[in-house]
């Protein structure tokens, strides 16, 4: 929850009007002032001669007592677009999420009533879209939100480890098994469990993971008792998962389970509303003294942005490393997004309507990746924001990216 204390008053005269906030929020001044230390912050503002107002952020999601966690003060113009800002800005489960689009607000009414059910829910989306966010909101806005949230991104484990993590193991089970530990579905016993790159399992425990999603006891690993669990489960990929006749490697029974609700997060050239506000946001978090030019902001909102809203923070947070003063001007954005600009918005060379497909692209973008990085696949993968075992299968899948230069070095993955 972002709250928003403004004033354009003297600083002398703030204590009359400390406790008005942003409209929207339904909070009147009387019951806000009191939860505020108001000597505090009319002491903060007086020394400061502060003329704006003070922008709070609060270390609490819901509406209960206000807990100011950081104070900043703020001019008369950053506090009106921090206003502006406010208003399009959500917390789940303490990740901060700027929702400024149409398709943004729509997805959120749609989580908001996926998240009534108890239902499995498959997001989909590019990689950097924003699907843990969507899927930290549906655990917010459900019944199960004061219970247990437990994510995991199935690609980081090693596929040795994958059933114990989720499973868990009795002592003695395998070696190195020292102890008992029981696994991420029992921890998330009575709430939410999330599995983010769910198409990277192994067949085998795809098949294990539907018998669990469809009721059944499981056994840990070396156990004789059957476990039993209450969880509702979320999952999350950047992968086609329903190909169907096995073509994508992934069960169609399973994907059919996951997906009772599915949830497709637009990439951020399909919601270019969302491009201002969301680089404002990252920019706060950085500093609170600088502000985008104009200029610099049309740059920014004419980008495709291949890498999403990953790729989006990271370009804000170099260029505000760039800027020489309290502006961030056009000169300070990368390359990649100036040319973007220049060449009226489209960072890829589309050579007619034959190649506007999603696979192109996809291959187009691998390759370009590879040749970056000299042919090193751990720095693609980097690049593209993808694990190295997604990567390795997409090759795969191709067959070989034509013209993709081999490893510079050996073992140069």
């Amino acid at each position: 929850m972002l709250t928003l204390v403004t004033t354009l008053l003297p600083a002398g005269a703030l204590g009359a009007t400390l406790g008005r906030m942003a409209p929207g929020f339904g909070v009147q001044g009387s019951e806000f002032g009191p939860r505020l230390n108001r000597q505090s912050l009319e002491r903060l503002c007086a020394e400061r001669r502060l003329e704006g107002g003070l922008f709070c952020r609060s270390a609490e999601d819901g509406c209960g007592p206000l807990k100011i966690s950081r104070v900043r003060p703020i001019g008369r113009e950053r506090a009106a677009c921090l206003m502006a800002l406010a208003q399009e800005t959500y917390s789940f489960l303490g990740m901060p999420a700027v929702i400024a689009s149409a398709p943004m607000r729509r997805l959120l009414r749609l989580v908001r009533r996926a998240a009534l059910s108890d239902a499995s829910v498959l997001i989909t989306g590019e990689s950097g879209t924003g699907k843990e966010l969507i899927a930290r909101a549906l655990h917010h806005y459900s019944a199960r939100a004061s219970r247990p949230w437990i994510d995991v991104c199935c690609a980081a484990l090693p596929e040795h480890l994958i059933e114990s993590e989720l499973f868990g193991h009795e002592k003695g089970a395998f070696s190195g098994a020292d102890t008992a530990k029981p696994g991420l579905f029992e921890l998330a016993e009575g709430g939410t469990l999330f599995l983010d790159e769910v198409g990277e399992l192994e067949p085998r425990m795809q098949a294990k993971l539907l018998r669990v999603l469809d009721g059944a006891g499981y056994y840990r690993l070396g156990g004789v008792r059957k476990v039993t669990v209450n969880v509702r489960v979320l999952a999350a990929t950047n992968r086609r998962l329903d190909g169907g006749h096995g073509s994508t490697g992934f069960r169609a029974d399973l994907y059919h389970r996951l997906a009772q609700v599915h949830l497709e997060v637009p990439p951020l050239r399909a919601r270019r509303e969302d491009i201002g506000p969301l680089a404002e946001h990252f920019l706060w978090e950085y500093s609170s003294q600088l502000k985008l030019s104009p200029e610099a902001r049309r740059a920014l909102e004419s980008y495709t942005w291949p890498g999403n809203v990953r790729e989006l923070r990271n370009v804000v947070l170099k260029a505000a490393l760039s800027a020489a003063d309290a502006e961030i001007r056009e000169g300070d954005l990368p390359e990649a997004v100036l040319g973007a600009a220049g060449d009226g918005g489209s960072s890829v060379a589309w050579d007619g309507e034959a190649d506007l497909n999603l696979q192109s692209a996809e291959r187009r973008l691998i390759q370009r990746a590879l040749e970056s990085t000299d042919g090193r696949k751990q720095r693609a993968a980097d690049l593209l924001g993808i694990s190295l075992r997604t990567l390795s299968r997409k090759l795969k899948s191709y067959g070989a990216v034509a013209g993709s230069p081999g490893p510079s070095r050996k073992g140069g993955r």
